[in-house]
């Protein structure tokens, strides 16, 4: 018997890519509505209704519009927006978060997909927080530097338009920092399920590439009182047999075998890798992933597929 799915939002970047990975899926049935009718409320909240599994990849506000149409219990809601994260009743889709969490899946019908930067962040540090060696009160910082892709369709279309030679090329062929206001719509979430009491400086920067993601937080290892062992340990320990989540070799050799890291390493997959670069005093961490897949469509239907108890690799 197959599930029937909805997707509230299919013509943005994150609900195409979710149509893709469900394309060739015989145990789904993808309900669509009629383009002319994308913003009629009475016919959205019927497929709303009518799916098993409704992905709501909407701006803040109209998830939360969508959300309170649903009426029907049996609708299990995942929403790629950051309205719902941190929110009572909901449940943060990502499976590896802490043991316990795929059962919450499971019984759950809200679930709030992450962030692209927030599961890379939370993936390298909640697993450190919770084994004693970084306390929940440090004062952490983190950088991100992702592709253009994670801007959405605006963003998109002003890198492909940009004319080689013209200001805009020159402006956008270098990396871009951006949220210098210090308020990242991640930060609460990376807060709250990274187990940490403050959120971290975050600096994220947008790069000349389609997609890819790097998270990098650095660690004094001497104020921690820790080692790099120890950190690259708890993180083996925490993800051993977890099947998206790949702890590289310590200080991984290969990886830098040409000097520099590769950014879209996992573009392509539902893949992170988790690395740890040190000397005796510092440590830097870095989490690697496709946004468009682990930090974004592929997380939501890794949650979808745990939510119903079918393989969760499937479509991935």
């Amino acid at each position: 018997m197959a599930f029937t799915v909805f997707v509230d939002g299919q013509e943005g970047t994150t609900g195409l890519r979710i149509h893709e990975y469900l394309a060739a899926r015989g145990d789904v049935q993808v309900l669509r509505i009629d383009p002319e009718r994308r913003k009629d409320a009475a016919e959205r909240a019927r497929l709303l209704n009518a799916a098993d599994v409704a992905f709501l990849c909407l701006p803040d506000a109209a998830a939360q519009e969508a959300a309170a149409l649903v009426t029907n219990p049996r609708t299990c809601l995942i929403d790629a927006s950051t309205a719902h994260r941190t929110a009572a009743g909901w449940v943060f889709g990502l499976p590896e978060l802490a043991p316990g969490q795929r059962q919450a899946l499971r019984a759950s019908k809200r679930i709030a997909n992450p962030g692209c930067h927030a599961s890379a962040f939370i993936l390298l540090l909640r697993p450190l927080v919770d084994a004693g060696l970084v306390p929940a009160d440090a004062a952490l910082s983190a950088t991100s530097i992702t592709g253009y892709s994670g801007g959405g369709k605006k963003m998109i279309e002003e890198y492909r338009a940009a004319v080689a030679g013209s200001d805009a090329a020159r402006r956008l062929a270098a990396p871009r920092p951006y949220a210098l206001t210090l308020t990242h719509k991640h930060l609460p979430e990376m807060m709250a399920h990274g187990g940490l009491h403050h959120a971290p400086i975050f600096m994220p920067m947008v790069g000349n590439f389609y997609q890819g993601l790097a998270v990098t937080a650095p660690l004094q290892l001497e104020l921690l009182g820790t080692t790099a062992e120890a950190l690259h340990a708890a993180l083996s320990r925490r993800y051993d047999g977890e099947r998206f989540v790949n702890v590289r070799p310590l200080r991984d050799a290969a990886t830098l075998q040409d000097g520099f890291f590769d950014v879209q390493g996992c573009n392509g997959s539902n893949r992170v890798d988790l690395f740890v670069f040190a000397n005796d005093r510092q440590a830097v961490l870095i989490a690697r992933l496709d946004n468009l897949g682990k930090g974004a469509s592929g997380a939501a239907v890794q949650s979808m597929n745990v939510h119903l108890g079918v393989d969760e690799s499937l479509g991935l």
